[in-house]
């Protein structure tokens, strides 16, 4: 069956409008073709995620039954993971940054392309939700749950990492600008699906967290460092902070150069649902950097 859903979801990306940039842009597609990653319900690492992303992080289990499911025991579920990678135009042209007196913006290609994915990647869950319902099996996505939340408590987590369920289903690790860095490199998008169909597992290659980064495998690379505008990423990590507070003046700019382009999203903090916002991202540290498109690692 995993064949069938990579194939259903090649098909989906290839011919769904809303995986498609505006005229102004070109037309063209926002992602190339995805990848998935399966890890079992049971498995111990998502137990371990309550520690390494928060308390509050539900395992597959705990999501599922939030999700309002049948109840299952954790070894009857799987977790798909889905990788959006960027196409090869829009990473090309986010080089192309926009340089104002007092903020540095992203290109206008990648701003409308990390907007229009909220979109896209909640018809994918959807639509995988169905592919699995009318083949006898059950569903359901974390993201599309009211019980996925931002908890902000002075740093800021969620109560369903799709980040780290990437990792759990071998897809990739992170990084020193915690970014997640799969075989198609970092500049991606990530979300899943729980269900009861029979998948098979996909394997984990690799038990340390940030074996595709070249800074903590080799110590030769600290380009996102120096790519980011708002010097929220150092030799110690990442900050959510300082990365938050400048993405925040980015889409004020951004709203008010992209006009209507840009779509409203809705997400919920510690529980309450925010009004809509219209995010454009950043991700300077995922432009020019050795694991843009790659895995860096594999050619050392």
């Amino acid at each position: 069956m995993n064949e069938q859903l990579l194939q259903f979801l090649e098909d989906t990306f290839a011919t769904s409008e809303l995986n498609r940039l505006p005229e102004k842009y070109g037309g063209g597609r926002i992602f190339a073709s995805p990848l998935i990653g399966v890890a079992s319900g049971n498995d111990p690492i998502f137990l371990e995620f309550k520690e390494v992303v928060g308390p509050e992080h539900l395992t597959p289990l705990e999501m599922w039954n939030a999700c309002g499911q049948e109840e299952l025991p954790a070894e009857q579920l799987c977790i798909v993971s889905i990788v959006f990678p960027y196409v090869k135009k829009i990473r090309d042209e986010s080089m192309n940054i926009i340089q104002l007196p007092h903020v540095t913006l992203p290109a206008e290609i990648y701003s409308i392309g990390r907007n229009y994915a909220n979109e896209f990647k909640a018809y994918i869950l959807k639509r995988c939700i169905k592919f699995f319902q009318e083949k006898g099996f059950m569903a359901a996505a974390g993201m599309l749950s009211e019980a996925f939340t931002i908890i902000v408590k002075g740093t800021f987590y969620s109560t369903w990492s799709e980040r780290h369920a990437a990792f759990a289903t071998g897809l990739g690790t992170f990084s020193l600008h915690e970014g997640f860095i799969t075989e198609v490199g970092c500049n991606v998008r990530l979300a899943s699906v729980i269900t009861n169909a029979p998948l098979e597992l996909t394997l984990r290659k690799y038990s340390d967290p940030y074996s595709n980064c070249l800074y903590f495998t080799k110590g030769t690379c600290k380009t996102c460092i120096e790519k980011c505008p708002a010097n929220a990423i150092t030799e110690n990590g990442h900050d959510k902070t300082k990365c938050y507070n400048y993405g925040q003046k980015i889409a004020r700019k951004m709203k008010i150069r992209l006009g209507s382009l840009p779509k409203p999203h809705s997400r919920r903090v510690n529980g309450k649902l925010r009004p809509p916002s219209y995010p454009v991202g950043c991700a300077f540290c995922q432009f020019g950097v050795p694991c843009m498109d790659k895995n860096p690692t594999l050619n050392e």
